[in-house]
């Protein structure tokens, strides 16, 4: 196939993907309508019978909590679905990366003391500068830390480390949690795709799409009953 067909080919492929990403959106915000309008409605139900004690006004708590909690599911997965549709728009600017982890990490200390998670720090201090929109990029720690303070739920250790390789700068998050199984490892960053019922499966395909609009790559290594290392590749600015 000639140069100029494979541009063609690759012009109709981006404007199908935005042509979708907006459809997509739009039916969004569409089902998120009455979706508020369900949660609000609720809110009031649960003023009304809130003074009642008696076993039908028990039975009716417990069932709009329920449904509240669902809604509340339903509201949790199309917001991130609203965020992996969003066309990439990065505004980067050169960082040193290690001072972006290292910001980050103390915003994470007391959610990490209180689930019983030392963090453990091991940033190079001389790397090149990597082109990063910091707002974009701190979705992506946020993600991988939850997950990986998740797995460890009778508490461990949470190691963040960067050097460098070759062109890239590498972040690497390791945690000695419940790990990944082989199966699960080949599916995590497919849409949908989540080992927890409470999922949208959607935090690691998004995860994996802001790092891929920085030019770099992710890789994940796993060990169940050992823990999971995500490994970030960023190319160091030239």
């Amino acid at each position: 196939m000639s140069p100029e067909k494979d541009n063609a080919r690759e012009e109709l492929l981006r404007r199908n993907y935005a042509e979708i990403a907006q459809l997509a959106g739009e039916l969004a915000h569409e089902i998120r309508n009455p979706l508020s309008t369900i949660s609000l409605n609720l809110g009031v139900l649960s003023e009304d019978i809130e003074e009642g004690n008696s076993p039908r006004d028990l039975r009716m708590k417990r069932r709009i909590e329920t449904i509240s909690q669902e809604c509340d599911h339903l509201e949790q997965i199309l917001s991130d679905f609203l965020r992996f549709t969003t066309g990439m728009e990065l505004e980067t600017q050169p960082v040193e990366l290690s001072k972006v982890v290292e910001h980050f990490i103390e915003s994470q200390r007391l959610e990490a003391e209180t689930r019983n998670i030392e963090i453990s720090p091991h940033l190079a201090s001389d790397l090149p500068k990597v082109l990063l929109d910091s707002h974009q990029f701190r979705q992506v720690l946020l993600n991988l830390t939850l997950n990986a303070m998740q797995a460890m739920s009778e508490g461990g250790v949470l190691e963040f480390q960067t050097f460098q390789q070759a062109e890239y700068v590498i972040l690497q998050i390791i945690d000695n949690g419940k790990g990944i199984s082989k199966l699960a490892q080949k599916k995590i960053f497919d849409l949908f795709y989540s080992t927890k019922p409470e999922g949208s499966g959607l935090g690691l395909p998004t995860v994996r799409k802001i790092i891929e609009a920085h030019h770099g790559f992710i890789q994940c290594e796993s060990e169940p009953g050992r823990g999971t290392k995500f490994s970030i590749f960023l190319p160091a600015k030239t």
